[in-house]
């Protein structure tokens, strides 16, 4: 404990317990006085704060009161949250971080992590010294110009990497003083952002081209320096920039986009579990895809070399995957085809078919949506899936809960209540024909929290795209019979510490398999990587 007393002590997040002080303790750090006569465990706390939570009448509201509880008391706000995976971390995260991102500017309160800007320039590493904490191992950063679904918010977006930072310590036990959230606030070009007057960042338009790239490597440069263990995810980037900075770092530096990798990885997962459903062999399915953005193409990689791992040849992989724009069905005749999913436009006897056609053609037993467009997975999509499916498995990711593009009601009540359904927001329990369905949430927090673990107890200097397929797979295997009554192709986020231990196990497997550690791993690797994790107690 550092040396501190009286109200200096109260007033640390990370040190104090508040109430929970004993009276020995009181008398030994000058707190005598200074807090209320009954010693209140971390129990009691707990259920006053939850109390005090769900008082408040809407979801922003809650969100404002967790985060001040992470403020006042780390402890108390993380042990809340693991204790109550289910009901907090949609109001830490999706689907109540969009609106926290469009309203930060509006309802901050007090800094957290750091702020870089063009400003900065030639200074990122002396900025690096001001962080109080020096052995950092994750560090999840966003220039903010593709939030979730919302499009550019600027420095708003901050909103992200402190959300993703409050799920490495609570699904995985990631210490929070080895975390930091960073912006890289290089701008906005949302004009009516700029112009609001409580706006916080920096108030013009994007940086772009050689600007921004050479600012980019001046923070990884300064990061890698500063921050040796560290590993950089990349968070909500436009999609042109979030595969240029994969590419030009993965081979590099600790380093993963979790919208192109972790989207990936869990949609795959979802994709395995499906196939106990549906009774269909993994390597004899097809998939469509509509949407040709950073995530689709992402999980399009994963899902072929998942294909490839099944056994298939590169050819007969790529057959097995389609992608619809909004034209219709990307053949190799149409126009403007991206390079990302150019190897996936097939050759094609006919016209380009609409959307619609093209289910009712080509079958797909899997469709994936990830447009950021609500609705479009209209009645007519689902009906034709139905009609071309005894169980049609239909993954809508795209969040906020606003921008999906189809709802669980919607896609159960259009199949029939024969539809496998997942989404990437959460969506309650839907009653149909008189059975009560559990719709799954493919959440990125089953993902990437055990994959920086993982880094972390390995010491791995790279993440491979092998890791990921192996996070699939344990996450996938982590789903129970049970679940699979249900029509739910997760487990239950009140299990995700527990899918996280499995997942970091599994990845330093591979780092070890790959070459991509120094470090001898111990014989009894699940007690070893378990004894690593946070528990946010007294």
């Amino acid at each position: 404990m550092k040396d501190l007393r009286g109200k200096a002590l109260l007033d640390d997040s990370a040190l104090t317990k508040s109430t929970a002080f004993s009276r020995e303790e009181r008398d030994r750090h000058g707190l005598r006085g200074l807090l209320p006569y009954d010693v209140a465990d971390i129990g009691k706390q707990k259920k006053r704060a939850l109390e005090n939570m769900r008082r408040k009448n809407t979801n922003i509201e809650k969100y404002i009161f967790l985060t001040a509880l992470l403020d006042r008391n780390q402890r108390l706000f993380y042990r809340t949250m693991i204790d109550h995976m289910d009901e907090i971390m949609p109001l830490v995260y999706t689907p109540t971080v969009g609106e926290a991102c469009k309203e930060f500017a509006h309802i901050f309160r007090r800094p957290q992590g750091l702020y870089i800007t063009p400003e900065d320039r030639g200074d990122i590493a002396s900025l690096l010294e001001n962080w109080p904490e020096t052995d950092i191992r994750i560090i999840v950063v966003t220039d903010g110009e593709r939030i979730l679904g919302l499009g550019d918010l600027g420095a708003n977006g901050m909103g992200i990497p402190i959300g993703k930072i409050a799920l490495y310590v609570a699904c995985a036990g990631i210490h929070p003083a080895h975390c930091i959230p960073i912006m890289l606030d290089v701008g906005t070009n949302n004009v009516p952002l700029r112009e609001d007057p409580l706006y916080l960042g920096y108030p013009f338009p994007r940086l772009t081209g050689n600007a921004y790239f050479s600012l980019t490597e001046e923070f990884v440069s300064a990061i890698q320096s500063r921050f040796p263990n560290a590993l950089i995810q990349f968070e909500d980037f436009l999609a042109p920039n979030a595969f240029h900075l994969l590419e030009r770092y993965q081979k590099q530096v600790r380093c993963f986009n979790d919208d192109i990798q972790g989207t990936a990885a869990v949609t795959l997962a979802g994709i395995y579990t499906s196939c106990r459903i549906t009774r269909k062999k993994f390597s004899d399915l097809t998939i469509m895809f509509l949407g040709t953005g950073s995530a689709a193409s992402g999980i399009a990689e994963l899902v072929f070399n998942a294909f490839r791992s099944a056994g298939l040849c590169e050819q007969a992989a790529r057959k097995k995957i389609w992608f619809i724009d909004r034209k219709g069905l990307v053949v190799s005749t149409s126009e403007n085809i991206k390079p990302r999913i150019k190897s996936y436009a097939h050759e094609y006897t006919h016209e380009p078919l609409s959307f619609h056609d093209a289910i009712a053609d080509i079958k797909p037993d899997v469709l994936i949506g990830a447009t950021g467009v609500a609705g479009t997975f209209n009645e007519s999509i689902v009906r034709q899936m139905a009609k071309v499916n005894e169980h049609p498995v239909i993954i809508a990711l795209s969040n906020p809960t606003s921008h999906t593009e189809c709802t669980a009601e919607e896609a159960y009540k259009w199949s029939d209540g024969r539809v496998v359904f997942a989404s990437g927001s959460p969506f309650a329990a839907v009653q149909y024909g008189g059975k009560i369905f559990h719709p799954a949430q493919g959440n990125n927090a089953y993902i990437f929290p055990g994959i920086g673990l993982g880094i972390q107890a390995s010491a791995a200097r790279l993440v491979s795209q092998t890791m990921f397929l192996a996070a699939a797979e344990v996450l996938a295997n982590n789903v129970s019979e049970r679940e699979i009554a249900m029509g739910a192709i997760y487990p239950p986020l009140t299990q995700i510490r527990e899918v996280s231990l499995a997942i970091a196990v599994a990845v330093c497997h591979v780092a070890f398999s790959e070459g991509l550690t120094d470090t001898n791993l111990p014989d009894d690797l699940d007690t070893y990587v378990a004894s690593l994790m946070y528990e946010p107690n007294y």
